[in-house]
């Protein structure tokens, strides 16, 4: 099983590429089943549930090819399955995002109930309600969504609670349905724009991604056409955090300051220069300490939680205490328990973690519970004093891109170990 040995105490100094976001890309990849002709896909990364979302489709039918750009080309007019299973969604959640394509396109989607991070209950009942009242017919049994529909219909539905993924399953599933639908409480992520933007390029009407009503008038069809994924804005942070925790300058390319303002403000207030341009971001420390800051979870516009483990680290090794408050998942906090391993001094009551920074951490044998728990172990990992093993690092696979060589590209010293 492949580990991560990192040896603490390089500064961080250089420049590193933002690869595509993962979480914009597996629901484009999803939304290409909607499409009558052929999508070209690039600035895709290339992850675990990327190759996992590709299995999927092509086990339904689509003709998947990849050329020498590394632009993926999707073509689903032949699918003939329309059964997304056990064995591929257990290992990914975002597979739920077929069922709003397969059910607008086709008229029936047999998807199992989703797996993934054990990171909080994520239910899927929001997905389900929206369809059923949009005309489907759906029942749940031995851990299959059954849905069947002749054609879906424009509703109004507001969402109780703010859901990216079903967001982007009802959007994608309106596209196709008779009529007019409001979507209210709508997610406000820019992974969401991303996919409106998609959907919008092979003709489909979505107006108002990125507030918190999305209308959609559904449209027969739709065609193929080209997309640009936009750049991973938690991938970026990470790397601009490791530069703080480090003390030193990084600059990330290929990336977009707007999608990162609650994280910027953030190092800025750690004491960090942060200055930004053109498509890219640099932090520097100028070999200081950081200063711990208080961080609150919530969705977008807000700080995003995919980015509070990484500050747990930061804030591990900053000077004075501080909170971290997670406010979206409840069960978010079990990268502190191997934190703690490596002498970080962090008290969790409730979904608050009380953070008193200390001045050196010491490597230890830990493991990645989730995908962002995971990066926060890289980021302690890269300052503690000693070597620190990671083990179940196919967490991170499944959300950065070639994370050791990135790293040691900006003098990190880390290394894949087969053990």
């Amino acid at each position: 099983m492949d580990k991560l040995l990192i040896t603490g105490g390089s500064r961080l100094e250089g420049e590193v590429r933002a690869s595509g976001a993962k979480n914009a890309a597996l629901p484009i990849l999803a939304a290409t089943l909607l499409a009558e002709g052929e999508c070209v896909l690039s600035n895709v990364p290339h992850l675990r549930d990327v190759t996992t979302t590709m299995e999927l489709l092509g086990r339904m039918g689509v003709v998947l090819t990849v050329d020498e750009r590394m632009h993926i080309h999707a073509d689903a007019s032949r699918v003939k399955n329309f059964e997304a299973p056990y064995d591929l969604v257990k290992t990914m959640r975002a597979s739920i995002l077929v069922l709003g394509p397969l059910l607008a396109r086709f008229g029936e989607a047999d998807v199992s109930l989703p797996g993934g991070c054990a990171i909080g209950a994520r239910p899927v009942n929001l997905h389900i309600d929206g369809m059923r009242a949009m005309g489907a017919e759906i029942s749940v049994e031995n851990g299959y969504i059954h849905a069947r529909a002749k054609r879906l219909r424009g509703i109004r539905y507001s969402m109780e609670t703010v859901t990216v993924t079903g967001t982007e399953n009802l959007m994608m599933a309106a596209t196709l349905a008779d009529g007019r639908t409001l979507l209210e409480n709508a997610a406000r992520e820019p992974e969401v724009v991303d996919l409106a933007h998609f959907l919008n390029s092979m003709g489909a009407r979505v107006q108002g991604a990125g507030t918190d009503t999305i209308m959609v008038d559904g449209v027969d069809c739709l065609s193929g056409c080209k997309h640009h994924v936009l750049p991973d804005r938690i991938e970026t942070g990470t790397y601009l955090v490791a530069a703080a925790m480090t003390g030193g300058r990084v600059r990330v390319r290929d990336t977009r300051a707007d999608l990162l303002e609650p994280v910027l403000a953030k190092l800025r207030e750690s004491g960090a220069r942060v200055d930004t341009g053109n498509g890219w971001i640099e932090v520097d420390m100028d070999r200081r300490r950081p200063r711990s800051v208080n961080i609150h979870t919530a969705p977008h516009p807000a700080f995003p939680t995919d980015m509070q483990a990484q500050f747990c680290a930061l804030n591990s090794i900053a000077e004075g205490v501080a909170t971290v408050t997670e406010n979206v998942f409840e069960n978010r906090f079990m990268h502190v328990l191997e934190m703690q391993r490596m002498g970080a001094d962090i008290q969790i009551e409730g979904n608050i973690a009380i953070c008193r920074g200390v001045e050196q951490l010491t490597a230890a044998p830990v493991m990645a519970t989730d995908l962002r728990a995971s990066a926060s172990l890289v980021l302690a990992g890269l300052v503690a004093e000693g070597d620190t093993l990671i083990d179940r690092i196919y967490h991170i696979d499944r959300g950065y891109d070639n994370i050791e060589e990135k790293f040691s590209a900006l003098g990190g010293v880390i290394r894949r170990v087969h053990t």
